[in-house]
């Protein structure tokens, strides 16, 4: 077959020339799969996004967290809450972008400092970190305040300075690197606060009598309303001040309106403990009042000194009497006021043990004053077969105080004497008068012995 048949020959053509297509085709088809493989992967796996906010920033406010109506005289809480409603109004995201640590509306350490402005308060809480506070969230912080009693009534505003710093620009270099820019921002607000009317006292005078240890006495004071409210129904009461030996009998006094500014007098009594000493003690004064809501609150406590005089002692400042066995004799003692205050209608008590009896142990001496000296006497009969030697008994006073009250006093030792017995005729050779008859009688008889003689 020469050229020309060959290659006009399709069959020889097809023959000839189908190994080269088919491998020709095959190359093709991996190429395409491949491109289907690499096109799945970009669409199955794409590729990472970065977010940047263009434009946001933080936006704090202040308040009050509970009441903001308080009284006068008082150390209270003020809770200031912040919060943050800042929004991020454009957010631009794109491959390539890093992302930020910090959003722009976040308030970076935050810190808030209350200030008494012009009210007169006493903050006594130093400036509080908050740290960070993001947007949408609230943070609440604790002031401590002392608002001063002499503060008028009325509404006041406190400062609330916030100090923050926010993310203000980051720009981005290349792929990796970014530069950040904040910027601090100080802001004050103003809180509201209320100071409410109250009652607040104090005591003018006081003037103390008869308040002495184991005793009652009186307690006369004159009180002030120092407050801005005019009370209604107020009633005076002085109260036992923890453990003071003071302790008020007589503690409430109604005294009915009671205006600001105005005084009121009133007298209670009180008892002190049998075991007080001589010095100043603590006792409360408040008053309870209707305001003007209708409430019967109680003003401010005030504690006041009240002097308190010694305890009423006595003591015996006579010799001791002597007493023979057998012997009935009226003994006299004195007795001396050694406190500080009037023994009313005072008894003298004396209790008799072994050897000695008697059926008047009792003998009255009447108001003894503090240094003064009274005299009691008492018919004592000593047993006969009573041992030579000191004895003591026991001896009291019965008195009253200012107000009636019995008291008695602490025991008070008395001592006798007992000598040793005597016979009847050393009793007579001691005794001058006995000695003058038996002279006297001598006398008589030799007289007459010698007249008789003489007449012989």
């Amino acid at each position: 077959m020469d050229l020309y048949q060959k290659r006009t020959n399709p069959e020889y053509t097809l023959t000839r020339n189908t190994p080269l297509r088919q491998g020709r085709s095959t190359s093709l088809l991996w190429s395409v799969i491949l491109m289907g493989i690499a096109a799945l992967f970009i669409v199955t796996t794409p590729a990472s996004a970065g977010e940047q906010y263009m434009a946001g920033s933080p936006d704090l406010s202040a308040s009050v967290s509970g009441t903001n109506e308080f009284t006068p005289g008082k150390e209270v809480q003020i809770a200031v809450t912040i919060e943050n409603t800042g929004l991020n109004t454009v957010k631009f995201q794109k491959t390539g972008i890093i992302d930020r640590d910090d959003l722009p509306n976040t308030a970076k350490f935050l810190t808030v400092t209350l200030e008494p402005g012009n009210s007169g308060f006493i903050i006594k809480s130093d400036p509080q970190m908050l740290g960070d506070l993001k947007a949408s969230s609230t943070v609440t912080s604790k002031f401590t305040v002392r608002i001063p009693s002499e503060i008028s009534s009325g509404s006041y505003n406190l400062p609330v300075k916030l100090n923050y710093t926010y993310l203000y620009t980051a720009d981005q270099y290349g792929t990796d690197t970014i530069q950040y820019s904040y910027k601090t921002i100080d802001q004050t607000f103003e809180i509201p606060v209320k100071v409410k009317p109250d009652v607040q006292i104090s005591v003018v005078s006081a003037d103390i009598q008869h308040l002495n240890a184991g005793t009652e006495g009186s307690i006369r004071l004159e009180v002030k309303n120092t407050g801005h409210e005019d009370a209604k129904k107020a009633i005076i009461v002085i109260a036992r001040n923890n453990g003071s030996p003071v302790v008020p009998t007589q503690g409430n006094a109604y005294i009915g309106d009671f205006p600001s500014g105005g005084i009121a007098t009133s007298i209670f009594k009180a008892t002190v403990a049998d075991s007080a000493e001589a010095q100043t003690y603590p006792l409360d004064v408040f008053v309870k009042y209707e305001n003007t809501d209708g409430d019967v609150v109680s003003s401010d406590i005030k504690t006041i000194g009240v002097p308190v005089g010694g305890k009423i002692k006595f003591t015996i400042v006579s010799d001791p009497d002597t007493l023979t066995p057998g012997q009935k004799k009226v003994i006299t003692v004195q007795y001396k006021n050694t406190g500080s205050a009037i023994a009313h209608q005072a008894q003298a008590r004396v209790s008799m043990v072994d050897p000695f009896t008697s059926n008047d142990d009792t003998a009255y001496l009447g108001d003894v004053a503090p240094g003064e000296t009274k005299e009691a006497s008492f018919l004592v009969t000593v047993a006969g077969t009573a041992t030579a030697k000191q004895y003591g008994i026991d001896s009291e006073i019965r008195y009253r105080d200012a107000f009636g009250n019995q008291i008695i006093s602490d025991p008070i030792k008395l001592s006798l004497n007992i000598a040793k017995g005597t016979s009847i005729v050393d009793g007579l050779l001691k005794s001058p008068l006995a000695l003058a008859v038996i002279a006297i009688a001598i006398l008589g008889i030799g007289f007459a012995l010698y007249h008789r003689n003489k007449s012989r």
